[in-house]
């Protein structure tokens, strides 16, 4: 059987194990104060990157980055002992991402989104309450956050339109 991590994990700690690094969004989570704001934050130049791909592609990497998500989650917060450790942060990079698709190039967009989705993943409004308290394991970290980017998406949506 595996060891237990500590619920309290070093940067060196993450290294050794890449299920861990990259649950912990490369290290973000473990900003000692809002790691899921830091995770969110960290989750801006790699969507720079998805952006370039076309919408089928991108939709298809929101897919499989879900899919792994669940896989790094449960298996991050089983080794630590904890579950949903605040420091898991790869549910917060996929949630920022899926806020972000097809929107409009520019740094307005990007803080726009940044600022929906952390107001949907912190006050979590129904039904995202629900499923954060009610779906466990890895599918449970990660669908609450899912849901809180859907939410900030159908709000970048009503932006665009009143704006455009």
């Amino acid at each position: 059987m595996e060891a237990q991590v500590s619920s309290r994990p070093t940067f060196s700690g993450l290294i050794a194990k890449p299920v861990h690094w990259l649950a912990f969004g490369f290290g973000s989570g473990l900003s000692p104060k809002a790691p899921g704001t830091a995770g969110t934050v960290a989750a801006i130049p790699l969507y720079l990157l998805l952006a370039m791909l076309p919408l089928g592609w991108y939709l298809l990497a929101m897919v499989v980055t879900f899919i792994v998500g669940v896989y790094l989650c449960d298996k991050t917060s089983k080794d630590m002992g904890v579950h949903d450790h605040p420091g898991i942060v790869w549910d917060e990079f996929v949630g920022y991402w899926i806020t972000m698709i097809a929107a409009p190039a520019g740094w307005l967009w990007m803080l726009l989104g940044f600022v929906f989705f952390r107001i949907f993943d912190v006050l979590k409004p129904w039904p995202i309450r629900w499923l954060d308290t009610h779906v466990h394991g890895g599918f449970g970290i990660m669908i609450d956050d899912v849901l809180a980017g859907v939410m900030a998406l159908a709000c970048m949506n009503l932006c665009y339109w009143w704006w455009l």
